[in-house]
């Protein structure tokens, strides 16, 4: 990043715990999952989303040649994809649309398109495929009929104690943390509807207070999430695409929302990303009034090409992405007048298929309340501050993949 801030590249593969971190236990999933899908397949796709997916790359000669290079140049560089044309990869997203990640400890994948996603994407002939408008919209409409699944009954097949995928098992219970949640142990799957309802798992009452409640000067951490990156003078634009990442303010909230942008010409921001295993609901920063909830339609498997052929992909791109993935924008209006107007970006990674927004515009909240939340898959989230507000953040750099998590509703920055 472009304060000298982001971490070595050695340092900062798959965080988040998404992902595998060995690319042995990547490869060895992949294959597995491609011969279940092989073996599964009918003689049609069976989803109608990754049918229209499939006939969009059949249909367009330009994606198809792209999407089809890349895998290629993958597979060249001694990548083992578990597939080797477009064919193949649809077959597998397919079988996709009605799984659900069961827990390991040695090698967790819970984003398994982009485990199938995640050399093509960072090849040369990948990075316009998927900033390809196109692409975008059919993969949405694919997660959806993803996410839709995960939130019924049927997606709760490893919600058990069965070792060693259950994700109640006393190894996973150890790794989740679930005593500091709320489960009901005497009901089928504790309680729990479907996996995107323990995905979203609730804290038990107390687990969490909101530091300095009463005291304006004192930021709470709107998830449970791990530093990232500070930034100060930010830009109303800039060059986000160039291996620096720096932020740019009117690409990060869109044209169509100027004048918020302008608010922060000059101003902070901290940027944190949360782990697969933590929770996964923002909370407001500050006490104050909603002025902007809103969502944003963008790219789900963009790359930064300047980070180069990189395994962990999205990780390394989170500058980028706040300014073309998916994201939501909550921004509130601080009761205390020196402070201003604090606003909230959460990016949804690779296979996060929605951004829950919980308030609306003029809606008072309190330090703490809940706001929203992650529907399932890779995040990282931004606070950003007008000029002159922050004294200091809490978490200085160098952070790196070991960087301890900032609870949720602790401090994490002080205002002047």
């Amino acid at each position: 990043m472009s304060n000298g801030n982001q971490p070595p590249a050695a340092t900062r593969r798959r965080l988040g715990a998404w992902l595998a971190g060995e690319e042995a236990h990547m490869a060895a999933y992949r294959r597995r999952i491609a011969a279940d899908a092989q073996a599964h397949a009918g003689d049609r796709l069976r989803t109608p989303a990754v049918q229209e997916l499939a006939r969009l790359f059949d249909d367009n000669a330009v994606l198809q040649m792209g999407l089809s290079r890349a895998i290629d140049e993958a597979r060249d560089a001694g990548h083992d994809l578990g597939y080797g044309s477009i064919g193949e990869l649809m077959t597998v997203i397919d079988h996709l649309m009605t799984y659900t990640p069961p827990f390991s400890e040695a090698s967790l994948i819970v984003c398994p398109l982009n485990a199938f996603l995640d050399w093509p994407m960072c090849m040369p002939s990948g990075y316009p495929v998927f900033r390809d408008a196109a692409v975008n919209a059919h993969l949405k409409r694919v997660l959806t009929v993803w996410c839709d699944f995960l939130g019924g009954p049927h997606s709760r097949v490893h919600l058990d104690t069965t070792p060693p995928n259950g994700w109640f098992c006393e190894e996973a219970r150890r790794r989740v943390g679930l005593s500091q949640f709320q489960y009901r142990e005497d009901q089928p799957h504790w309680g729990f509807d479907s996996w995107n309802d323990f995905f979203t798992r609730r804290f038990r009452a107390g687990a969490r207070p909101v530091a300095a409640p009463d005291d304006s000067h004192v930021i709470v951490s709107a998830c449970e999430a791990s530093p990232y990156h500070t930034e100060s003078n930010l830009q109303l634009r800039d060059r986000f695409w160039i291996k620096a990442q720096p932020y740019s303010l009117r690409d990060i909230f869109t044209p169509a929302r100027l004048p918020l942008a302008e608010r922060f010409v000059g101003g902070d921001l901290y940027q944190a990303y949360l782990s697969a295993y933590n929770y996964h609901r923002w909370h407001a920063p500050v006490r104050g009034t909603v002025t902007h909830a809103y969502r944003i339609d963008g790219t789900y498997y963009s790359a930064l090409d300047a980070e180069g052929e990189d395994p962990a992909g999205l990780n390394d791109s989170q500058g980028y992405m706040t300014a073309v993935a998916a994201r939501a924008v909550v921004a509130i209006a601080c009761d205390d007048p020196a402070i201003g107007t604090v606003a909230a970006v959460f990016v949804g990674m690779g296979d996060v298929s929605s951004c829950v927004i919980d308030v609306v515009p003029g809606q008072h909240v309190d330090k703490g309340d809940e706001i929203g939340y992650f529907q399932y898959g890779g995040s990282t989230y931004c606070l950003l501050f007008e000029p002159g507000v922050i004294d200091r953040f809490l978490c200085a750099p160098p952070f790196d993949g070991d960087a301890p998590v900032v609870q949720v509703n602790s401090s994490v920055a002080i205002a002047r």
